[in-house]
């Protein structure tokens, strides 16, 4: 079991909370827009990865690759971020945060399941109750800005529109692998495509707006290629 502490921000204040995180899941595939979950699957497929069989899929970790440092260590240059909401479970309360479902891209085109496991999953620091933003939910913005040449450039860009709705992603996860979203379970939402294609890059920002209520959630870190 892995212990996170987040800066719970509601509209009633802020608060430091310790999480004890027993289970974590990536959605894959997730887009509600069947042309953009083609896109993302064309993506990989010029990886090397083989087109899934049903969409979408859900994928197991350890818990101990959730991690909120702000550096991770990767195999060579074969890696790479993309920004993921996900959804947390305390057992009273749904949280919303955004994360990286950091992959392994050469051993993705072999192994999805272990090319998963392989990669540190960074994710932020904060929390939103999905309650409070559940009603505007479909405003939501996400991006992600990629280092190159020491500048940040545009790397994904869209609305939580482009994946399914929270509930639509549990009832799915319900029926497909026969369980339920337990307290302590931390669920990856699936991801934008990318600008120009996926591309390594030694430095990832993410950023979750919301407009209605204007506040981000915002975060960096840093691949070593060792």
């Amino acid at each position: 079991m892995t212990t996170l502490t987040f800066n719970c921000v509601s509209i009633m204040g802020e608060e430091l909370r310790e999480f004890q995180i027993s289970d974590v899941i990536i959605a894959g595939w997730t887009g509600r827009d069947r042309h953009a979950v083609e896109a993302h699957i064309v993506e990989l497929e010029e990886l090397g990865v083989k087109r899934p069989a049903t969409v979408p899929c859900y994928y197991f970790v350890t818990d101990d690759r959730l991690t909120q440092d702000e550096n991770i260590q990767v195999l060579g240059e074969e890696s790479s971020g993309e920004i993921e909401f996900f959804l947390l479970n305390d057992g009273e309360r749904l949280w919303v945060g955004i994360g990286s479902d950091h992959t392994d891209r050469k051993v993705e085109a072999y192994d999805i399941t272990v090319s998963k496991q392989i990669c540190s999953k960074p994710v932020g620091r904060t929390l939103w109750p999905l309650d409070e933003v559940r009603e505007h939910w479909d405003q939501l913005e996400m991006r992600s800005w990629r280092e190159d040449a020491g500048s940040a450039v545009l790397y994904q860009q869209g609305k939580v529109t482009t994946m399914l709705e929270p509930e639509a992603l549990l009832e799915r996860y319900a029926t497909t692998c026969a369980a339920t979203f337990e307290p302590g379970t931390v669920m990856f939402c699936g991801t934008l495509a990318a600008i120009g294609g996926i591309q390594y890059t030694s430095r990832l920002t993410l950023e979750l707006n919301d407009p209605q209520l204007k506040r981000s959630i915002r975060f960096s870190y840093q691949m070593q290629s060792i």
